[in-house]
């Protein structure tokens, strides 16, 4: 897993933060007891399932301690715990009304096994709801993989490549129609306007650093990392020039939300 920094992850707050009110949005649990957030990150978000269930037990799991650090620290009043495990050997769902998963499965093989897993447990009348980036086609992420197969050290860098770690919406609806007479699957493009105040070298390469570029700067010293970066500035200026208002950068994003059993 790769090594998570949360003011990098934080530089496009309001960006990354958009997705998940809209996936919480679809979930109509009025009073559940416990709300399990896997995946949590730094907290912010979580926080805000306390904010909606204030007499909710509502727990965030997360593998990364730094980011763990930074939501206890947002937590001021310890309205959350947060636990430190890694969310594909999380098997608490048969004592969960509301499981959330945000962008994080991508991060996770196969899946789709794990999501049975946990509808599979779910109690009667419990929610799952669930949003991974569809955007592994973008320029950012092409341009991301083809400059570390160009790399001198390809190989040690095509274990962190990711070309298609998510499923179609097709998928996630035939795995949620399995368990749920309520379901809703659909997809979404953000238009994102990165950096309006034009602030910063390349916003792409600030975002991707956030995220999907974690992997291999694991992978690489210093040097090879500065020049790795250098490298991706001048691709993605080509990919994503500058607006007078900004840098546009679509993003796709898919959503899934069901609930266990009947129809509604």
């Amino acid at each position: 897993m790769a090594t998570w920094d949360p003011q990098q992850y934080e530089r496009f707050s309001d960006l990354r933060n958009r997705p998940f009110g809209d996936l919480i949005a679809r979930v109509g649990a009025d009073s559940p007891r416990r709300v399990v957030d896997l995946g949590c990150g730094n907290g912010p978000l979580t926080l805000t399932l306390a904010d909606r269930w204030p007499e909710a037990d509502i727990t965030g799991v997360d593998s990364s301690e730094s980011m763990l650090q930074r939501a206890s620290a947002l937590d001021a009043q310890g309205r959350v715990r947060w636990e430190l495990a890694d969310v594909s050997k999380w098997d608490g769902a048969d004592e969960t009304d509301v499981i959330v998963t945000n962008a994080t499965l991508q991060w996770v093989p196969e899946h789709l096994a794990l999501i049975d897993r946990w509808l599979a447990g779910l109690p009667a009348g419990g929610w799952f709801a669930m949003q991974v980036p569809g955007n592994f086609d973008a320029p950012s992420h092409r341009i991301i993989r083809e400059l570390a197969r160009e790399h001198s050290r390809a190989g040690d860098l095509a274990g962190a490549l990711r070309d298609a770690p998510v499923e179609s919406p097709e998928c996630y609806a035939e795995a949620l129609a399995s368990y749920c007479g309520h379901f809703d699957v659909w997809e979404t493009t953000y238009l994102q306007v990165l950096d309006p105040q034009g602030a910063q070298r390349c916003p792409v390469l600030e975002w991707v650093k956030g995220t999907a570029l974690r992997p291999l700067l694991d992978v690489l010293d210093d040097s090879e990392r500065d020049g790795f970066l250098d490298e991706l500035v001048g691709r993605f200026d080509a990919a994503y020039p500058r607006a007078p208002y900004g840098t546009p950068m679509p993003f796709r994003r898919i959503f899934a939300v069901g609930r266990k059993g009947g129809a509604v």
